[in-house]
């Protein structure tokens, strides 16, 4: 019953906030047509405003190809919504000196909403090295994160990045939480072929397993060839990896990590999905800790927002003894879109720390 409040409490929070940008987008873009506000803008507020969250629920309920469709439309118009925002509020900015044309403005927001669909399909290859103290041997990891399969990444989405990850021929694979997505009921089928990896594969929940039911979640990836990480502290070769369930607590590593056995004279590697502050690392001996979470904000400006909620959003960080690697996700959440952002795959060459 909690968690049926819940989500109804987020979802009437959610609808309202999702009224009033499409109000505010609908409104500019009738206005820049010369179009009065007549029934078809309020019937097209209507629709466009409960639009994600009725699909959601009729996809997650009772899914089917019709809904799958309804799914990604009705998502892809969310993101469509977001960037006709941040476009409309530069155009009323910039039109107080200089007027500009109601055809630039529309022409820019449909350039810029096929481009983020684009960008989000096009997935990169991030490479860093990092040394690791106490390491004797050169090793290569790849992490994936944030790939979130589901409607809109189904198995054909996780084949391809199967294929790109062996292609790498990493020595071993992390995968730093949301998995899976939540929008449609997982099956077998879809997380398959996750054992196509050839590498040794350690997997570590994110909010979203959570979301989807976390007991559901594992009997299906306990199927696979994961090696999960819940609160628990794993050997591969020389590295001791270290992987804590997602927590939206900011002091939650400073809680787990002492109930842990972690030696603090080897070679760390910590997978925690959401980016942690480093202090609890140096404090463990952990010289790398490896997250996602953020999607670096997806979709501009949301990377703004993120930065009022987490110090590091992207890319790699160190503090003292410690470092953390942020990546900006595989997939994507919600529409498959990006603007601002990558959807990445990362390769870490883990090397031995020089000797100064």
């Amino acid at each position: 019953m909690k968690r049926v409040i819940q989500i109804l409490i987020f979802a009437s929070i959610f609808t309202l906030i999702y009224l009033g940008m499409n109000y505010f987008v609908l409104s500019g873009i009738f206005g820049l047509l010369n179009i009065a506000k007549s029934g078809i803008f309020y019937v097209s507020l209507f629709l466009l405003s409960g639009s994600f969250i009725v699909a959601s629920v009729i996809e997650h309920n009772t899914p089917n190809k019709i809904t799958r469709y309804f799914y990604i439309l009705s998502s892809t118009l969310l993101g469509a919504v977001f960037i006709s925002l941040s476009v409309l509020i530069v155009y009323y900015i910039i039109n107080i000196f200089i007027h500009i044309q109601a055809f630039i403005v529309i022409g820019l927001i449909l350039v810029l909403t096929i481009y983020s669909i684009i960008n989000a399909e096009n997935i990169v290859t991030r490479k860093i090295k990092v040394e690791i103290q106490g390491l004797k041997k050169p090793m290569r990891a790849v992490q994936l994160t944030d790939i979130h399969l589901g409607t809109v990444h189904s198995s054909p989405f996780l084949k391809k990045i199967v294929e790109k990850t062996n292609s790498l021929k990493p020595d071993v694979v992390f995968i730093t939480g949301d998995l899976v997505d939540g929008s449609a009921p997982l099956t077998s089928d879809i997380v398959s072929p996750i054992n196509k990896i050839k590498a040794k594969t350690f997997f570590t929940i994110g909010n979203h397993e959570i979301y989807d039911g976390i007991d559901e979640v594992m009997n299906l990836l306990k199927t696979t060839k994961l090696d999960i990480l819940r609160n628990k502290v794993a050997k591969f070769k020389e590295l001791q990896i270290i992987g804590v369930d997602y927590s939206d607590d900011k002091e939650y590593l400073g809680k787990i990590l002492p109930n842990m056995e972690i030696k603090k004279n080897k070679p760390s590697i910590l997978l925690y999905h959401p980016p942690s502050d480093l202090k609890f690392s140096n404090m463990f001996g952990i010289q790398l800790q490896l997250a996602g979470h953020t999607h670096a904000g997806q979709i501009f400006p949301f990377n703004l927002l993120v930065r009022t909620s987490f110090k590091y959003v992207r890319g790699f960080h160190k503090e003292g003894k410690s470092s953390i690697y942020v990546s900006q996700g595989t997939g994507t959440w919600g529409p498959a879109m990006r603007l601002g952002s990558k959807s990445e795959i990362t390769v870490i060459e883990l090397v031995p720390e020089k000797l100064r």
